[in-house]
């Protein structure tokens, strides 16, 4: 069993320690988007020095390529992307059943590589095989997204998730049985989208397996996250983490999360934003591209002690958008990240020493200007 320490509760908040076979993650954390064993725009060094703790990577993307096998061979995707610490893999579904072309079946998924018109069929089984090839020390349980938000199509999807859970925790002891010599664990996935009874449901289904933590996916309206988060993570068992996926891009979400019992988040969008010019300030998001910046030499956040703040200028990140320079999106990228997770990193410290409202509040009105 994964080994998960509570440090601090207050009332569905907590303050822990993740034990993985490739480090500890103090949590809550923000762990980088890793898609394709890479943070676009990003080294593995630099995601080190922005102070990230873990990445996540993506199994659909990762069996395109370069192939769950080749990452084995590898010796797994730490080692593989030089990120030497601890890691995640989402199973892909949410892409997957994005796709245009995508056929489902009791059985998993059909489609088609978008690189280059490949077939590929994803299956509980397959999702579990993928994802120990590749080596993550967390993995998650493959998963049915619907596509519509209507209430038919959510319990059908949450239904098929249950019985693909199901097979997944078998074929995941399967091969950990097999595979004595390594240390791999798995998540269940709740689904249930935006009702809080199927959500409820959910939850209680994946607590009842022999899992070693849980991932909150799926789709779900921001103004209803607090309540929805409220009843999985009454539901959910305390002793063990549980990861919010694919949330971040908004601070709120982050705050939202941690306060009603969340220990892990991950997303794309801080770097998608900020290789299209959109940067995080402690007064909201600005467009760097903007003529007001042309003559603007402060750097994009006085308070920030990233890289790009430290030793670069407003004005010359305007410069090296508006000239298409490729160190524009390093630079933007390293700046956002960096926010999201020191973000995180103060909101676990404020948790610790009592001072989580107050600085929930502060940052929530300064940075929406409420």
């Amino acid at each position: 069993m994964l080994k998960f320490d509570i440090e601090k509760k207050s009332g569905l908040a907590r303050v822990g320690i993740i034990h993985t076979p490739h480090g500890d993650i103090k949590t809550p954390a923000f762990v980088g988007a890793a898609t394709r064993a890479t943070v676009k725009a990003l080294t593995m060094e630099q995601m080190r020095e922005l102070g990230s703790q873990a990445i996540l990577g993506n199994t659909y993307h990762l069996i395109l390529a370069p192939g769950a096998d080749l990452i084995k061979k590898a010796g797994g995707l730490a080692e593989f992307s030089s990120w030497h610490g601890p890691t995640f893999t989402d199973s892909g579904g949410f892409q997957i059943f994005s796709l245009p072309d995508v056929k489902i079946t009791e059985n998993g998924a059909k489609f088609k590589s978008h690189i280059n018109g490949d077939k590929f069929e994803m299956t509980p089984e397959s999702s579990m095989r993928d994802q120990w090839a590749i080596g993550a020390d967390i993995h998650m349980a493959f998963d049915h997204l619907a596509k519509s938000e209507k209430r038919e199509d959510m319990e059908i999807a949450m239904h098929r998730t249950h019985a693909w859970l199901d097979r997944c925790v078998a074929e995941h002891q399967h091969i950990k049985a097999s595979e004595r010599h390594l240390e791999q664990y798995l998540y269940a996935v709740v689904q249930g989208g935006t009702f809080n009874d199927l959500r409820a449901k959910s939850a209680e289904y994946c607590a009842s397996k022999d899992v070693d933590g849980f991932g909150i996916g799926g789709v779900f309206t921001a103004d209803g996250m607090d309540e929805m988060l409220k009843t999985v993570n009454s539901i959910l068992p305390e002793n063990k983490p549980r990861h919010l996926l694919g949330m971040g891009q908004e601070p709120r979400d982050l705050f939202i999360g941690a306060e009603y019992g969340c220990d892990t988040f991950d997303c794309v969008g801080p770097t998608r934003m900020a290789r299209n010019g959109s940067l995080y300030t402690l007064d909201g998001r600005i467009n760097i591209k903007n003529a007001k910046f042309k003559e603007d030499f402060t750097p994009i956040m006085s308070e920030c002690d990233c890289d790009c703040c430290k030793n670069y200028t407003r004005a010359y990140l305007h410069h090296l958008f508006k000239t298409d320079e490729i160190t524009a999106k390093i630079l933007a990228s390293i700046h956002n990240e960096h926010f999201v997770v020191s973000t995180v990193d103060k909101i676990r410290k404020s948790l610790l020493n009592d001072t989580f409202e107050e600085y929930k509040n502060t940052f929530l009105s300064r940075y929406y200007h409420n």
